[in-house]
């Protein structure tokens, strides 16, 4: 077995990596840049080899500083994870000129696999099921509105080098088709320096569905059940589980058996995951095959008791698979979150900074992975993922249900995220019910996400521990010492709840180890040993166990649970009587100013000053996270300032431009 390996990659894949590494007694050897010189995946390994700058093509890319870091350290084998050099055939080559072993497949199925046209042809060949398209490189806009008239829309214009959902769009008419080769084409150079195009029918209705597969170097191969990845945003996932909900075992069965038949086509070793498009009528069809590991691999590992990453090393030491597929079981149901540095109230916007507070949640069958710690940076510079938070039940109610706690419980300051919103799809009715499609964030969400959406089991619960809340402090502050005599402080049990304007009169007054609540006619006992400043109320109300995240500012009570963020106020019936006549104070009027949504680079600027815009004309186009966005007017305007200079770094809310 080796004795040291070297992980060329960071974040969590990298900390991943490690922990079975450790497990297996090898040395580990992990690379950073300079932006990760404090980070977690450094800190856990044995050895560590600064590699260049922060922007990944200065580092993480650069593979003669990795292979020379391999040199340095005497690792004998590097582990790619996934990205960066993953798939990167040229990378594989190197190493092996320098007897270094690669962890993952031959670069024969990694060339074939990596390029979208090839791998397609290559899958005909083999007998897998293909989208219809059109299956060669795209010259330019209108020779993609030709194809795409004649394959008949909706059409997805896709890179052939592309994956992660870049160099990807969705077209439905002509000119959705001509702007998105356009958008397709820069993210593809951008992500990939591979600008090449082409064009398939896009299959209404979809759920991606994968395969997971493992061969050795004698031959054997075997499917390990799928995954279901249907619900992402921007071709992004972002909830993922195995079992599918959708499957039975006969499209089980057939799905597993042609992705065999693929990776035995290109002669596959290690692990590799074949992605499918699968219809309502449980029709199949090939999208692609990752060569590598997948950053879902967790749920597979869940249901089915293996240690994917520990079977990738044995491989590369060229050792059999130890079982056959007549050993692959599937036991339980898996769930797997993404845990974003983003802000789902602003469209999803990427935010970046420093992770003030950080508690990931714990418990049995709770898998946190994660390459942060609390104090350290969510970096501009690469992915904005902080953790993937996996959840495992006997069946998929409790997995849901397993997930939902432990999304409650994770508390994380300083950076927005997207826990609100993970949580509110976790008990989404349809989310539930398992009737799911790639479109069902889109479908669902259509103008955005506002947590005040979310349905709640019970909305009462969150005025009742509000009041539970203000009864606690209340409580406090009446046994301090040192009150005059005769002028203590006298605690009332009748309050008002204030939430959006709307008032709720409550009584609140504690009894033996509870606080009692009356609220509309109903009494709640609610029963905690949570103290004050803590961030997370673990608590029963009603016997039934429930967590909420409280933050205080100044009077206002901020309590965030099952994807919902509250803005409570509590005071007396009196001062609630005042508070009606407080005047709102009205938001400034921006809109005679573009603004920056995001930090990014401004890629492009459409307009000139003087130059007459009609709304939803194209202003600026920014990169972040390595994806275009783009800024459309809102209304007709003239613009009458540009503020910026294509090539900027912009802050969140920076003016671009200024309208008259």
């Amino acid at each position: 077995m080796f004795e040291k390996i070297l992980i060329a990659n960071r974040g969590e894949i990298a900390c991943r990596v490690m922990k079975t590494a450790t497990k297996m007694g090898i040395k580990t050897v992990a690379v950073y840049s300079d932006a990760d010189k404090d980070a977690m995946h450094v800190q856990m390994a044995d050895e560590a080899v600064h590699i260049g700058a922060s922007p990944s093509a200065e580092s993480y890319l650069v593979m003669e500083r990795i292979i020379q870091a391999c040199k340095d350290t005497g690792a004998q084998a590097v582990h790619p994870g996934y990205g960066f050099l993953s798939e990167n055939s040229a990378f594989c080559e190197a190493l092996e000129k320098e007897g270094i072993a690669f962890i993952g497949p031959a670069t024969y199925a990694i060339n074939s696999m990596g390029d979208k046209i090839t791998s397609k042809l290559l899958a005909e060949e083999a007998g897998v099921n293909v989208i219809p398209g059109y299956t060669d490189v795209v010259k330019d806009a209108d020779q993609a509105v030709e194809i795409a008239n004649g394959i008949g829309y909706p059409v997805m214009l896709k890179a052939s080098a592309g994956g992660g959902g870049k160099g990807m769009r969705v077209a439905w008419n002509e000119a959705e088709c001509h702007d998105g080769f356009e958008r397709a084409t820069n993210e593809a150079v951008s992500s990939f320096g591979d600008g090449r195009v082409f064009i398939e029918k896009f299959i209404e209705e979809p759920r991606h569905i994968e395969i997971q597969v493992m061969a050795d170097t004698h031959g054997n191969i075997i499917y390990l059940g799928e995954r279901e990845c249907s619900i992402q945003r921007r071709h992004q996932k972002v909830i993922e589980e195995a079992p599918s909900p959708f499957l039975d075992e006969e499209t089980r069965k057939a799905m597993g058996e042609q992705a065999v038949l693929l990776a035995k086509a290109v002669d596959y070793r290690s692990a590799g995951t074949v992605e499918f498009i699968v219809d309502a009528k449980r029709n199949f069809y090939f999208l692609e095959m990752n060569t590598r590991l997948q950053v879902e691999h967790p749920v597979t590992e869940y249901i089915t008791g293996q240690d994917l990453v520990e079977l990738m090393i044995r491989v590369a030491n060229g050792e059999e698979l130890p079982l056959k597929q007549k050993d692959v079981k599937l036991t339980g149901w898996a769930m797997e979150a993404r845990v974003y540095a983003e802000d789902p109230f602003r469209n999803f916007l990427p935010s970046i900074g420093r992770l003030v507070h950080y508690r990931p949640p714990e418990g049995k069958n709770v898998r946190v992975d994660t390459g942060v710690y609390e104090g350290g940076e969510v970096s501009m510079f690469y992915d904005p993922m902080i953790a993937k938070l996996v959840t495992y039940g006997k069946n998929r109610k409790k997995a849901i249900s397993k997930m939902q706690d432990a999304l409650d419980a994770y508390y994380i300051r300083g950076v927005q995220h997207n826990i609100s919103f993970l949580n509110a799809l976790m008990v989404h009715p349809r989310f539930i019910e398992g009737r799911l499609t790639t479109n069902f964030i889109a479908e669902e969400y259509p103008d955005g996400f506002n947590a005040e959406m979310v349905p709640q089991d019970d909305p009462a619960k969150t005025i009742v521990v509000a009041a539970t809340i203000h009864r606690n402090y209340l409580d406090r502050a009446a046994y301090i010492s040192g009150q005059l005599p005769s002028l203590e402080r006298e605690v009332e049990d009748e309050w008002v709840v204030i939430i959006n304007g709307e008032h709720h009169p409550v009584t609140a007054a504690p009894v033996t180890g509870a606080c009692k609540v009356t609220y509309a006619g109903k009494s709640y006992e609610v029963v905690s040993d949570w103290e004050l400043g803590q961030p997370l109320l673990h608590c029963t109300i009603n016997g039934k166990s429930a967590c909420f995240q409280v933050q205080r500012e100044g009077i206002w009570l901020q309590l965030f649970h099952s994807g919902s963020h509250t803005k409570a106020m509590v005071v007396t019936p009196r001062a609630a009587e005042m508070h009606s006549y407080m005047l709102e104070k009205e938001a400034p009027d921006l809109s005679k100013y573009l603004l920056s949504p995001m930090p990014g680079l401004l890629v492009k600027l459409s307009v000139e000053e003087g130059e007459e815009v009609k709304a939803g004309a194209e202003l600026a186009v920014i990169e972040a996270m390595k994806m275009e966005n783009v800024l459309r007017a809102e209304q007709d305007a003239v613009v009458s300032k540009i503020k910026a200079e294509a090539g900027d770094s912009l802050t969140v809310d920076q003016v671009i431009m200024e309208f008259e």
